[in-house]
Formats: structure tokens, sequence, C-alpha cells
């Protein structure tokens, strides 16, 4: 019921409003059946715009900070994410990555969509990263397709940090449903798991016009951070060389 009433009444329209959604490929969505809808994530409104645009009712799985929050603000955020399709997975500790596959696994199970993004992050620049295997390893095991979907310009309108987005217009694309049926029953195999996972990656970039990174979306933006500290270490460090040679030009100049 709740799902209905932020879908068409509450939050639907705004979204249509803020981003006037440009759909391509609509029609790779099934009308039934379990299937998996694998994208890029850009921007928070993401776990939002599809739901709102889709005919069926999609379940995503959301990292667990959403669902325990302290506090009313912390009880109503809950209560907001599972009223609009999330399930809360806890990405932290041993046996997480299992945790969130079985989640998704009961998901598909049951005949639904299931909504994923491969990265397992959002994108702190807008650029593509490398996937996580989890989405191959529920594909295979569910023996379901996997719908490729590309976010365009949700990053523009409200990147990272940005708390409400700006008015603009987006594009959501969904390719060509992928099967994976050629793998059954290799599920445990980690190379046939890469393989799966980097087609899909592969499949969303052509979707997007992304800028590809070969890397895991943490590591690149742990790199990324530890590039710019020794960039200002190295400027701070070539400030002081200048001021201290200054400072002994100026003493040999009082000399003489």
């Amino acid at each position: 019921m709740f799902y209905n009433l932020f879908k068409y009444v509450l939050l639907g329209p705004l979204l249509r409003l803020f981003f006037r959604p440009r759909i391509e490929g609509l029609e790779n969505i099934p009308d039934e059946g379990a299937a998996i809808v694998a994208g890029n994530h850009l921007s928070v409104s993401d776990h939002f715009l599809m739901p709102a645009i889709l005919r069926r009712r999609i379940t995503f799985l959301a990292k667990s900070e959403y669902f325990t929050g302290p506090g009313l603000k912390g009880r109503l955020t809950a209560a907001f994410f599972r009223s609009v399709g999330q399930i809360p997975v806890d990405r932290s500790g041993k046996g997480a990555g299992q945790a969130a596959i079985d989640e998704g696994l009961g998901v598909l199970r049951k005949g639904e969509l299931l909504g994923i993004y491969p990265e397992g992050t959002r994108s702190h620049d807008g650029r593509l990263y490398k996937g996580r295997v989890g989405v191959a390893s529920m594909a295979l095991q569910a023996g379901v397709k996997v719908i490729p979907c590309a976010m365009v310009g949700t990053f523009e309108l409200q990147p990272p940090g940005r708390k409400m987005p700006r008015f603009g217009r987006v594009t959501i694309r969904f390719g060509e449903a992928l099967d994976f049926s050629r793998y059954a029953g290799m599920e445990g195999e980690r190379t046939i798991l890469r393989a799966v996972t980097d087609e899909i990656i592969h499949e969303i970039l052509q979707l997007s016009g992304q800028e590809y990174v070969d890397l895991y979306a943490p590591e690149a933006k742990a790199l990324q951070a530890q590039q710019r500290q020794e960039a200002q270490a190295g400027g701070g460090k070539g400030k002081s060389d200048t001021k201290s040679d200054k400072s002994e030009e100026r003493g040999t100049s009082g000399k003489h």
C-alpha cells in the first residue's frame, strides 16, 4: 500500500517534476517473472527514480545505515526506505556479501524484480567502476536474466553530498536482457562469476557512455585521496623550500 502511495501520490510526481525522466528501452522489462535490473549508481535519487517509472514493483538492496539511524528521524527514514521497496543489507563484517546474495535470492524466488548496483556503491566522481560478482552469483543461482540499466544525468543534478536535486532532465536506458543460462551450474567458479559480471558492466557502459575505471570504487576513492594528500604535502614542501631559498638570498644580499 505504502509503495503505491509514494510511487503515484507523494514521491513519484515530485521526481518527475525535478528530473523529467526520458525513458528508453522500457519494453525490455518483463511484465512478469523474476529478473535482475543491474544499473550504474550515480546519485541517491537513483533508488527512487527507477521504481517511479517502472510499471512493476522493484526491490533494491540498500545499505543498512539507512535503516538504523537514531531517534525519530532514524525511524522515519527506515520506514520511508522500506515503503519504497528497499531491503536493508549489512555490508560490514565477515559474511556480508553472502547475506546480500541471500536477500536478493529471496526476492527472485518470489518471482519479483530485483534492482542491484554491481559497483556496490555510488560513484564518487561520475565514472563507472569494476563490478562485484554478487550480481553474477544471484543471476546464476536463480537462473534469471539480467537487464542492464543506465542512469544518465543524475550525477550532475544530485551528486554525492547534495541534499536537494537541481532541476533538469535525466535519461534512463534499459538494454536487452542478458541470458547466462549457458553457465548453469557453474555459479561456484570464480572465473565464471567474474566473466558474467564484466559482461554486465560492459553493457551498462555501452548504455551510459561513462568513463570506465578497472578498480573497485572504494579503492579508487582511497587512491585519489592519497594522491591529493601527497600532492598537498609536496606543494607545502615546495613552498617551504622556496621561502627558505628567498631568505638565504636576502641574507646573502645583506652581507654585501
